[in-house]
């Protein structure tokens, strides 16, 4: 179970589709970041519709099109490596929601197939 099970923090960033870091894609950055990190791993979840601070309406309906459909990228890891990374989130996001809860994790590996070689995978600072 690579040494990650037990009790772990479960990061959720909510943007917008269209939200710039340095005029790339807010969420590639993002994800980008923890990876270059070594954080066990992050996922990026497309809503269909919601609304946040300013209560304008993102939607996928064919009627009112939306460039900016709400994003949720989602990361779990110990609460030091969350709240060390806090402060550099913070500098990258103009607007959105940042949430952490507890979670158990109870299990964390990468798949292996039948005849594959053992995947490489970087070592993890914990």
């Amino acid at each position: 179970m690579h040494g990650f099970t037990g009790e772990r923090v479960l990061m959720r960033i909510h943007i917008g589709e269209k939200d710039k870091y340095h005029g790339r894609p807010l969420h590639e950055a993002i994800v980008e970041l923890l990876r270059q990190r070594h954080y066990a791993g992050a996922t990026v979840l497309r809503g269909v519709s919601g609304f946040g601070a300013t209560a304008r309406l993102h939607t996928d309906k064919i009627l009112r099109l939306s460039v900016d459909l709400p994003l949720i990228i989602e990361c779990v890891e110990t609460q030091e490596r969350i709240d060390a990374i806090l402060p550099e989130l913070d500098r990258m996001l103009g607007g959105g929601l940042i949430t952490l809860e507890k979670v158990q994790v109870i299990m964390y590996r990468p798949e292996q197939r039948a005849g594959d070689d053992p995947i490489d995978v970087p070592p993890r600072h914990t």
